[in-house]
């Protein structure tokens, strides 16, 4: 009986309005239902491809953290082995500035009138900073946690040195390599000491 009737105002209603209206109706109804089922379908499709995203992302993440975490493990084996090379490799710099400092003391007592001890002084800093940016610039071509050796380095060294030669050049008790090869070790032995805790505290 309800299909009678549903088929009766159908027939009605295309009286009244006519086929056009009525066909546009039923278009417009259709319509709206494929729009609102391609949204649903559409909404869906990008959920599930965020959905599938953040699980690539945290698989990712997961991945990188025992990336870095193999990384650091690695990195802190290296380090003692670094630190070894580089504490061999400044420490043959340090052994042969003693050597080239000892000479210096024997070139300044022979070579330069030391009664006249402004332009003495200014000639042993003058040595001495030369053989520092020597050193520093072979330093240059190493590395330790990211900074070139040089940058380690402490020009205060300079003045180190140069009040042992001062003390060495004017000592009352004369001249004597082998106090001076001892004084000057020493220092170069405080040196590699403050280069050392320079490279682990900066």
């Amino acid at each position: 009986m309800n299909e009678i009737q549903q088929t009766l105002d159908v027939a009605k209603g295309i009286s009244e309005y006519g086929i056009m209206i009525i066909i546009c109706a039923v278009f417009l109804v259709l319509a709206s239902a494929l729009m609102i089922a391609c949204f649903k379908w559409f909404k869906s499709v990008i959920e599930n491809i965020m959905n599938d995203y953040s699980d690539r992302l945290e698989r990712l993440q997961e991945t990188a953290n025992k990336s870095t975490e193999a990384m650091v493990d690695i990195s802190e084996g290296l380090i003692s082995e670094t630190q070894l090379r580089i504490k061999t490799i400044s420490g043959v710099f340090f052994d042969l500035a003693t050597e080239k400092v000892c000479r210096i003391i024997k070139k300044i007592r022979e070579e330069n009138h030391i009664a006249d001890k402004e332009s003495t002084i200014e000639k042993i800093h003058t040595l001495l900073r030369n053989l520092y940016e020597d050193r520093n610039s072979r330093f240059d071509n190493f590395h330790y946690r990211g900074k070139r050796l040089s940058e380690y380095s402490n020009p205060e060294w300079i003045d180190w040195v140069a009040k042992v030669i001062e003390g060495e050049i004017y000592n009352e008790a004369g001249a004597n390599n082998g106090r001076a090869y001892t004084n000057v070790k020493a220092v170069y032995d405080n040196i590699k000491l403050d280069f050392y805790h320079r490279m682990t505290n900066q």
